[in-house]
C-alpha cells in the first residue's frame, strides 16, 4: 500500500531535497507551503518551480503569511534572499492550486485515508488546521515534524529554527493528541552533505543538477558561518522517519515547547529522565540515524527524479 502524505515546507534548501525524497518513496497528494525560511511568496515559488522542474503535477497550496504570533522570521544569511539561493530556477509557469493551506490539509483528511502530513517548515498551517477542526489530529495517520531538539538549538541556546519561528503553533501540535514524529537537530545534525557528492549529481539531470547547485550555495553558506563546507540534511530525515523508519532509532518522550522564558522561548522541553519518568510520551523523538544507508537513499530519491 502507498504511503500518502502532504508535504507541508518552507523551500528551502533541505525543503526542496525533502520534496525530492518523498516523491520518490511515497505518494505526495499534495504540498503546502508556510512562511519560514523566506517569506510565503518566494517559498510557494519555490515549490511551483521545483514541481515543474522535476514533472510533478502534485497540486501547490500556500498557506500562512506568518506566525500565529509575533513578526515572521527568516533565515536569508543561510538559504538567501528567496530561500533557494544558487538554485538559478526559472520564474514558474504553473500556478497555486488553491491560497487555503488549511482547507486543503483538512479536506485531504476526510478524503484520503491513512494520510501523513511531513512539516519540515513552521508549524502554522498545522496548527491553524487543528485550531479549526480538532479531529484533524485524530483523522491524519500521524504528523512527522522536522523541528525542535532534544538538545542545544541553532538560532538560540535552545531553539531551533521551525519551532522558534512559530512558537506557539508548535505548542498547538504537541499538545494536539496526534500521533507525532520528531527529528529535532539531535538527529537531523548527524547527516550531513559534503561537497564530494556534488560529483555524483552534476550532470546527471536537471534534478540532480540543481541539487549539486544547491549543495555549492549552502556549503559557500556553511563556510562562512562555521568554517565547514558541509551542511545538514535536516529536512530528509522527517520524510525518511516515514518511508525508511528502519533507519531511524525512536524512543517516546514527553514533549513541550516553552513559550515564555527569556533564554528558552521556542525550546522543544524533552523529557530525558530515565528514572521517574512520570509524563506520558506525546511524541516518538529520533535520536540515531544510519547514516551510510541514509545518505545513499536521499541521493537515490535526488538521482530518481
Amino acid at each position: 500500500m502507498a504511503l500518502n502524505v502532504v508535504v507541508d515546507c518552507d523551500p528551502g534548501h533541505d525543503d526542496a531535497i525533502a520534496l525530492m525524497v518523498a516523491h520518490r518513496f511515497a505518494n505526495v497528494v499534495g504540498i503546502s507551503t508556510v512562511c519560514g525560511n523566506a517569506p510565503l511568496a518566494d517559498t510557494s515559488r519555490n515549490a511551483l518551480a521545483l514541481a515543474e522542474l522535476a514533472g510533478w503535477d502534485t497540486p501547490v497550496h500556500s498557506g500562512a503569511a506568518g506566525p500565529l504570533a509575533g513578526e515572521p522570521v527568516h533565515a536569508p544569511h543561510v538559504h538567501g534572499e528567496t530561500g533557494l539561493g544558487g538554485a538559478g530556477l526559472p520564474a514558474p509557469k504553473t500556478e497555486l492550486a488553491s491560497t487555503d493551506a488549511v482547507g486543503f490539509l483538512l479536506d485531504a483528511s476526510k478524503r484520503i485515508g491513512d494520510l501523513w502530513v511531513v512539516a519540515v517548515g513552521p508549524l502554522t498551517n498545522v496548527a491553524l488546521a487543528i485550531e479549526k477542526d480538532a479531529a484533524f489530529a485524530e483523522r491524519v495517520a500521524g504528523i512527522s515534524i522536522m523541528g525542535g531538539s532534544a538538545t542545544a538549538g541553532n538560532v538560540t541556546r535552545t531553539a531551533e529554527f521551525n519551532v522558534y519561528a512559530d512558537p506557539e503553533a508548535a505548542a498547538v501540535v504537541f499538545g494536539s493528541g496526534a500521533r507525532l514524529k520528531m527529528c529535532g537537530l539531535n538527529l537531523t545534525t548527524q547527516i550531513q552533505s559534503e561537497d564530494g557528492l556534488i560529483p555524483r549529481l552534476a550532470g546527471q539531470g536537471p534534478v540532480p543538477d540543481l541539487v549539486a547547485r544547491l549543495f555549492a550555495f549552502i556549503h559557500d553558506r556553511m563556510q562562512e558561518l562555521v568554517g565547514e563546507r558541509r551542511a545538514a540534511l535536516h529536512d530528509p530525515c522527517a520524510v525518511l522517519a516515514l518511508t525508511h523508519p528502519h533507519l531511524i532509532r525512536m524512543e517516546p518522550r514527553a514533549v513541550d515547547v516553552e513559550l515564555a522564558g527569556h533564554w528558552t522561548r521556542g525550546m522543544t522541553v524533552v523529557d530525558q529522565r530515565t528514572l521517574r519518568r512520570q509524563d506520558p510520551p506525546n511524541a516518538e523523538v529520533a535520536y540515531g540515524i544510519d547514516v551510510g544507508a541514509a545518505l545513499e537513499v536521499v541521493l537515490d530519491g535526488v538521482l530518481g527524479c
